[in-house]
């Protein structure tokens, strides 16, 4: 697994550091998360490495328009335990799988007749999974939401996976609708699609890092601030997650 080079690359020794691949398609990175929160929970683990690493440009086809979006990338982060007298860091998450969509993200022949052999690339059916995603990814972000106890009114930001950004914007839309509210606060989600592309799982990491450096114009992060993760992707899968700034 590229976990277990990981582990070797930084030289752990110790055997009790368990090193694993999780194939989760886009929200991978974030169902990485949500492990080591159950992990540590648990109290099997203290501190977890979660890593999101994405090279989607060997399965790009160049004679496919679909795959412009795409690009190249790799996030990481550290969850440790900490003691709080009040409920920090990961409060929530959600997550769900549709199987019988697995069709719409799928590997097939170049779109230039004979003219890349048999080698295989990404496809996928951008229309459907555009309805697909408006249709159950903000329902999976309000039980999230829900679940932390807390309402729409209290996140600051929504990290959404960097997919497509008139998706996301309809995404956004769509939770504010299920909350009652007309008026979209567009701001609370930032964006980069336009300049680092489509990451798949490797999209949500990035963003965070930007936000925390500072490097995003007008967004920053602040203590006590509640953040709302959220993916979709290949499987298919769907998942989100509620995080309280210490």
């Amino acid at each position: 697994s590229i976990a277990a080079r990981v582990k070797q690359k930084l030289e752990i020794k110790n055997p009790g550091t368990v090193a694993y691949d999780l194939p989760f398609g886009c929200p991978g990175w974030l169902q990485g998360m949500i492990q080591s929160d159950y992990y540590i929970k648990s109290g099997d683990a203290r501190r977890i490495l979660v890593i999101g690493a994405e090279i989607l440009s060997r399965v790009s086809d160049p004679h496919d328009r679909d795959s412009m979006i795409f690009s190249d990338g790799a996030g990481a982060a550290v969850v440790e335990s900490k003691k709080s007298s009040a409920p920090i860091g990961i409060l929530s998450h959600s997550a769900r799988s549709d199987t019988d969509l697995t069709y719409m993200l799928h590997m097939g022949k170049s779109y230039k007749p004979n003219g890349m052999g048999d080698n295989l690339f990404l496809k996928m059916e951008g229309h459907k999974l555009y309805v697909y995603a408006l249709r159950t990814v903000p329902g999976v972000v309000k039980a999230s939401i829900d679940k932390a106890g807390l309402s729409l009114s209290d996140v600051n930001k929504v990290l959404l996976h960097q997919a497509n950004a008139k998706m996301d914007e309809a995404i956004l839309e769509r939770l504010f609708k299920l909350y009652g509210e007309e008026k979209v606060t567009h701001h609370i989600m930032p964006m980069t699609i336009s300049w680092l592309g489509n990451n798949s799982v490797a999209t949500v990491p990035t963003l965070l890092d930007l936000l925390v450096k500072g490097k995003l114009d007008n967004h920053g992060l602040e203590k006590g601030d509640i953040v709302v993760f959220a993916s979709v992707g290949a499987g298919m899968n769907i998942n989100s997650l509620v995080y309280r700034v210490p």
